[in-house]
């Protein structure tokens, strides 16, 4: 794998941004991709800097990118920039026409870890024409999130500032998501109605303060006749559970991708 940081203005949010790609040095291009989205308080590197992901990929001939989606938790925000239209239509292209990657709809994979991992619902499944599979770890999945909303001593995300936090949430998704573009249920049977709905894998730590939101989200999809895995782990809310199943997520890409290779151990 090759590691390169991009420098390059998006016009969408109107800004000079970052994005760290994983170029493969295995196979024959074009290749297929894979897009990660990052936490909240954390950016384009994360990835990179708090995983094992460079070592995972090594053998696959898959494309990695890593997009900076700082604070707008990947979603069109109410009072801001279009965050999922960054991802979900001006990163693809971006990608598409300056590396050597497939543009077809079953050679693109998203994924993500906490706010980027409700982002790779609301993109993967907002966009369901674009993506085959979607990855999930410890995602904020409370129905459209609409915990955020709430004091923030219930999210366990803010301990400082809380009405800050919540005044900054509101911003991104308004008072009532439930129903809106940001509500990921909403997408999930839109794509199922389209007849494009992409693989979904879903994960949480059972020590996460987020795992009743995800239980309940889980629980809402069979009711939906939505199919997707689903895994309980030990573990909290950190990276070091991510990095821990980030290898079964690229698993499941690489099959729904129909990569022969298979992740490094």
């Amino acid at each position: 794998m090759a590691w390169s940081e991009v420098h390059w203005r998006s016009d969408v949010i109107g800004k000079e941004t970052t994005m760290q790609v994983l170029v493969p040095q295995v196979g024959t291009p074009p290749y297929p991709a894979l897009y990660l989205l990052h936490s909240l308080n954390d950016d384009s590197h994360a990835w990179m800097h708090k995983t094992g992901i460079e070592s995972l990929v090594r053998s696959l001939p898959l494309f990695i990118a890593m997009p900076d989606g700082y604070r707008g938790f990947f979603t069109d925000n109410e009072e801001g920039p279009p965050y999922a239209q960054h991802i979900g239509e001006e990163v693809v292209s971006f990608v598409e026409r300056t590396f050597p990657v497939r543009s077809e709809r079953g050679a693109r994979a998203i994924g993500g870890v906490s706010m980027g991992g409700y982002g790779a619902l609301r993109i993967g499944l907002g966009y369901s024409d674009r993506f085959c599979s979607i990855h999930s770890h410890s995602g904020s999945l409370d129905r459209s999130v609409e915990f955020l909303l709430n004091p923030a001593e219930r999210s366990g995300i803010m301990k400082h500032r809380p009405d800050a936090f919540i005044v900054e949430m509101r911003r991104i998704f308004g008072e009532r998501p439930n129903g809106t573009k940001h509500d990921v249920l909403k997408h999930a049977l839109d794509a199922q109605r389209r007849g494009t709905l992409p693989k979904l894998w879903i994960d949480c730590g059972v020590d996460d303060y987020l795992i009743e939101g995800t239980r309940a989200f889980h629980q809402e999809l069979p009711a939906a006749q939505i199919p997707h895995v689903y895994h309980e782990f030990p573990g909290t809310h950190d990276w070091d559970y991510a990095n821990q199943h980030i290898a079964a997520a690229l698993a499941f890409h690489v099959e729904n991708l129909g990569i022969a290779a298979k992740p490094a151990t």
